[in-house]
């Protein structure tokens, strides 16, 4: 029997505070939801706008299992929550996407051997436990090759382009002698990602292909529509579309892919969860990729993925506060841009404070819209 929707006026659970949980938890209080999160910190940005902050080591079961008996399903923002965590909440309420997709996208080994062993276009890869296993390993892919710890890597974290055995070596005791993928390095065109949902009773969704490019190994720039063919598109979003079947995601999943030269596709990795090339929805599409979330976890029907126009996102990390306060009135005076500010108040190089999303008549306007704004911040500085 199909399970009954959580209607408006329950409460939802997160597990992690970040500004992926302050957006869902603003979309779900919109739509009349009561949000407690938890997490190890206070003060968090989710906590912020959150009815309810817990604040617990993850590991404390007992603070996991009061936190669960306080809401009626709890989701995640962050895929690194640790297994016994997800099977507390689970013993007590349910957990959308279940923890059986958290073992699988928590892990770029398990992630990588389950996606090729149901088929899906991934980087040819070898999966390595041991020093003495890395010359086979390179042998079977090739070099240039990249290196990538397999577990706990982000924004280019953990992970090592090596040109021979010798860098090899020397990359996998730099980071620390633990388990990794080996992967043959793509000369891809283009980084591209789809984010996709699905619902309680099977529906799914797709928002299309946004292009991606990058700085440092952290998302930059988001641009959608994507400029690509649409044998390009279709084939992206059926991919997307089976990759959440296969796992039985409820919930919203990203699926980052290489783009090669001749128009193939293959998946550089998964998050089972919103995106951050997905921001911009919130601006430009009918229903953000947050209110999918609430609307698939609670067993709403979805919402329309309509694109109101096209748009650009810039990423604000915390190097824009070097040397004083960026000047929030410069790129808030520039029409069609909205401001987004996570509500973090160290503002530390690299890390994510927030972003700008810019929308215009064309993709590549937005784009240079939202470029626009961002120097905008410190052009005082200039």
């Amino acid at each position: 029997m199909k399970p009954a929707p959580i209607l408006p006026g329950a409460a939802l659970g997160v597990l992690g505070s970040g500004q992926l949980g302050r957006m869902f938890a603003m979309a779900a209080r919109r739509l009349g939801y009561r949000v407690h999160v938890f997490s190890p910190d206070t003060n968090t940005p989710a906590g912020q706008v959150a009815d309810v902050e817990i604040a617990a080591p993850y590991d404390d079961l007992d603070a996991v299992r009061a936190f669960a008996r306080s809401v009626d399903v709890v989701t995640f923002e962050f895929e690194n929550v640790p297994a016994a965590t997800a099977e507390a909440v689970v013993e007590i309420v349910p957990v959308r996407p279940n923890g059986a997709v958290l073992h699988v996208a928590q892990q770029r080994a398990r992630e990588k051997g389950f996606l090729a062993e149901k088929g899906f276009p991934v980087t040819p890869f070898v999966r390595v436990t041991a020093e003495d296993e890395l010359d086979a390993a390179l042998a079977r892919t090739g070099v240039p090759a990249v290196m990538k710890t397999a577990s706990l890597g982000y924004d280019g974290k953990g992970q090592a382009k090596v040109a021979d055995a010798a860098a090899a070596r020397e990359a996998w005791r730099r980071m620390g002698g633990v388990e990794v993928v080996v992967e043959r390095f793509i000369p891809f065109e283009r980084e591209v990602s789809v984010v996709a949902a699905r619902g309680l009773d099977g529906w799914t969704t797709s928002y299309g292909v946004i292009e991606n490019t990058h700085a440092n190994h952290i998302l930059d720039v988001s641009v959608w529509p994507a400029d690509v063919p649409p044998h390009v598109e279709r084939r992206a979003s059926e991919i997307a579309l089976g990759v959440l079947e296969a796992l039985d995601v409820v919930g919203v999943l990203c699926v980052e892919f290489f783009l090669t030269a001749d128009g193939g596709l293959l998946i550089n990795e998964l998050a089972p969860r919103p995106h951050n090339s997905g921001h911009l929805t919130i601006d430009a599409a009918v229903t953000s990729q947050f209110e999918q979330q609430v609307r698939a976890i609670c067993g709403l029907p979805p919402g329309s993925v309509d694109r109101l126009r096209p748009a650009a996102m810039a990423n604000l990390l915390g190097d824009l506060w070097v040397g004083g306060e960026p000047d929030w009135a410069a790129a808030c005076a520039i029409p069609n841009v909205k401001l987004h500010l996570y509500g973090k108040a160290d503002a530390r190089p690299g890390r994510k404070m927030g972003h700008l999303t810019a929308l215009a008549e064309t993709p590549q306007q937005a784009r240079e819209l939202a470029l626009k704004a961002r120097a905008a911040l410190r052009s005082d500085r200039v």
